[in-house]
């Protein structure tokens, strides 16, 4: 089998990216019982682990020529003259490229979250926060996992855009545990849980689908876990502290939004890239996927006390403010509900297996006889 790096169609890619830190290592003394909010986060976590190899159902096929079953609508080239110009075996490569860059960028992103979900453990005081993290890093390296193994399917991979490398870059080499946090648990989590529910809830294709909605199930929990301790902890900072990371969220929020132009894909595919990233950029499907982006993460950074005139200005700029109103306990509900029909489908999916090898099993001994 080869690695996911050999499925790269872009040359030359360093086989590790490493990140030079500088932060120190807390240990808790106290080992008290801890905050009961997050001891229930970390008994959940406990819980709800479970196996990428059993629970998704890999026997499940791609079509080659459309991975995940998605509209072509969908794509920002879909209405240009570029895409009428080419033939049904080359929109079926670039549907495949499309696809696998999305989901290259959701393994990327786990993987980022499985180095910070390690360094929270190592850097944030509380015992607690310790715990919860620990089952995170877990999650993480099953996402990676999960992710990797659709991508094989796809056989073609990205590397981790530059946009995203530079907000990991920033998230990692911050010596205050909480700016690790407010990167990842907050601006990446939340917005790839907005990306992720795109997928789950517009393919086609049940794999896609599984591998998301369990996903989410997952992620769900580690907004809720950065939620509850930036909550906790920002009440505590000076006025300037404050400063600094309301800051920090905006300019990470402007540049998550504009890190989904996929040029790489272009440049691949042999396409005109400024054009069709222009083209892109313009479509009506485009512009609602950037605003759904903030769905979950403008009522969290509400709720952990970021909500200045200047934060607000900004979400009122991207044209985002209203999803402040959004019921985030709802949403989770719904990413709970979701994953857990998947879990029906597939043991209907596994009777309906032993059923038939069952009959076949009677038949056979019929006929010996």
């Amino acid at each position: 089998m080869p690695s996911l790096r050999d499925l790269y169609p872009i040359p030359d890619i360093d086989p590790v990216w490493t990140v030079p830190q500088d932060f120190d290592a807390a240990f808790d003394w106290n080992y008290d019982d801890g905050r009961r909010q997050m001891m229930h986060l970390y008994q959940k976590g406990k819980d709800m682990q479970w196996d990428a190899i059993s629970r998704i159902d890999w026997e499940e096929e791609l079509d080659p020529d459309n991975p995940m079953g998605l509209n072509d609508q969908l794509s920002g080239i879909y209405y240009t003259p570029i895409w009428a110009k080419m033939s049904a075996k080359e929109q079926g490569w670039a549907r495949r490229n499309f696809q696998a860059w999305t989901i290259s960028q959701f393994m990327q992103g786990e993987q980022a979250a499985l180095i910070c979900a390690a360094k929270i453990v190592q850097q944030v005081p509380d015992l607690d926060a310790k715990f919860y993290a620990s089952t995170q890093v877990m999650d993480e390296a099953r996402h990676v996992e999960a992710y990797k193994k659709l991508l094989e399917k796809f056989g073609v991979a990205y590397p981790m855009t530059k946009p995203l490398q530079t907000l990991v870059d920033q998230a990692l080499r911050d010596s205050r545990w909480d700016m690790t946090y407010l990167a990842m648990q907050v601006v990446i989590e939340g917005l790839a849980l907005a990306a992720f529910s795109n997928i789950r809830d517009v393919a086609t294709n049940r794999l896609a689908q599984q591998v998301n909605a369990y996903v989410m199930q997952d992620e769900s929990r580690h907004v809720a876990f950065g939620r509850l301790t930036l909550r906790d902890y920002y009440p505590q900072l000076t006025q300037k502290e404050r400063d600094e990371r309301e800051e920090f969220l905006v300019e990470a929020c402007y540049h998550m939004r504009d890190r989904f132009e996929a040029r790489e894909t272009y440049e691949i595919l042999g396409l005109p890239v400024e054009e069709c990233v222009k083209a892109q950029n313009d479509s009506g499907y485009m512009k609602m996927f950037r605003t759904m982006l903030f769905q979950r993460i403008v009522p969290i950074v509400r709720d952990i006390g970021l909500w200045s005139d200047k934060i607000q200005a900004a979400y009122a700029e991207m044209g985002v403010l209203n999803f402040a109103e959004t019921d985030y306990e709802q949403l989770v509900k719904t990413d709970n509900v979701r994953a857990e029909e998947m879990d029906e489908i597939n043991k209907e999916k596994r009777r309906a297996y032993v059923a038939d090898v069952a009959a076949l099993g009677a038949r056979g001994t019929m006929a010996a006889e």
